[in-house]
């Protein structure tokens, strides 16, 4: 059972993302609805359910580790299960423990993760506007994150800025955003927006911005160079010649990435989400709780990568948005 995961079309699973919650302190428009209705506490994976699968998942080869929600950081006692997960760092079966988040509870647990050993974190930013960023995220307060990013910074974090690109929302952003970025030593990656969601497709479609675009204006001001750097995720980087700056897209429209895909998603109720662009999953959960013996989890993690697609279906160049999944990503996690 130390096999490694191996998909149907011999791409090794090394990378997993553990969404802990479906809760968040904003409420971001191409996330989740203004008034969501979560779900019972009950249906969630209790903090010692998520060590033991998510162990579990270790021990059968993957090598990197991403938290995710909602906002991871707003789930009580969170710092239980980082302290958990970083005694996989410290036998070196683990090779990275890193999250995503909206930035809004740094301030109070950035020193704390660094010493539990996260290096880096993906923050999302949409904006620097901060009425826009009201606006964006619902709920949300530009300064409250920008302090939470200081506060990264100054215990050594390694911050990449995820920016989904909006039409007619963040375009006039795009080299103030990437100043910006350049000042404070942030990478930044930009994300084309999904149509995930229910009811959401008409929306999608008026805020999609294609990021072969966003790059032919970068283009315009910047001498950009393709890498073959790749960190684990579906984002292609370019170095920007004038300035150093490393810059990732992530096209899953315009560009699909799934020839290399290595990754699926656990959500906080235990489904295993294979692709993040279709609605097939397996449930882990009602094996994890029926038996103490785990190696049927085990079974259950191998019989689920055994139907592991070769790539999402998300299109929207028939002027629809075609491939859409009915789950908010708050769901999945990020």
């Amino acid at each position: 059972m130390t096999a490694p995961l191996i998909d149907p079309f011999a791409r090794a699973i090394d990378y997993l993302r553990v969404s802990v919650t479906d809760r968040c302190d904003f409420r971001c428009v191409y996330c989740m609805s203004e008034n969501m209705t979560f779900l019972p506490k009950k249906e969630l994976l209790t903090l010692e359910e998520l060590d033991r699968l998510t162990s579990a998942f270790v021990r059968m080869g993957v090598r990197k580790l991403r938290i995710t929600g909602g906002e991871p950081l707003v789930r009580k006692g969170i710092l239980t299960f980082f302290r958990a997960m970083s005694r996989h760092l410290d036998t070196g079966a683990l090779k990275e423990l890193t999250l995503t988040t909206n930035g809004s509870q740094l301030t109070r647990f950035a020193d704390e993760l660094a010493a539990l050993g996260v290096r880096r974190i993906n923050v999302s930013l949409d904006t620097l506007d901060p009425d826009k960023f009201a606006r964006i995220t619902r709920w949300g307060r530009l300064n409250q994150v920008l302090e939470g990013l200081e506060a990264a910074k100054s215990v050594g974090l390694k911050v990449k800025i995820n920016a989904v690109a909006l039409k007619g929302f963040n375009e006039d952003e795009l080299f103030p955003l990437l100043d910006w970025c350049a000042e404070e030593g942030h990478d930044l990656t930009f994300i084309e927006v999904m149509p995930m969601g229910e009811d959401m497709s008409p929306l999608r479609l008026d805020q999609y911005w294609p990021l072969k675009d966003l790059r032919a204006r970068l283009a315009t001001r910047f001498t950009l160079t393709d890498l073959t750097e790749r960190t684990g995720g579906p984002a292609r980087y370019v170095r920007v010649e004038e300035t150093g700056q490393k810059v990732g897209f992530i096209t899953p429209l315009t560009h699909n990435f799934c020839e290399s895909c290595n990754r699926v998603r656990l959500t906080c109720t235990g489904e295993l989400f294979m692709c993040l662009g279709q609605e097939d999953m397996a449930d882990l959960r009602t094996p994890l709780r029926a038996s103490a013996d785990d190696s049927v989890v085990e079974q259950a993690i191998r019989a689920a990568i055994a139907r592991k697609p070769k790539g999402h279906d998300f299109d929207y160049s028939r002027q629809r948005a075609d491939g859409q999944v009915s789950r908010h990503m708050s769901h999945t996690g990020g």
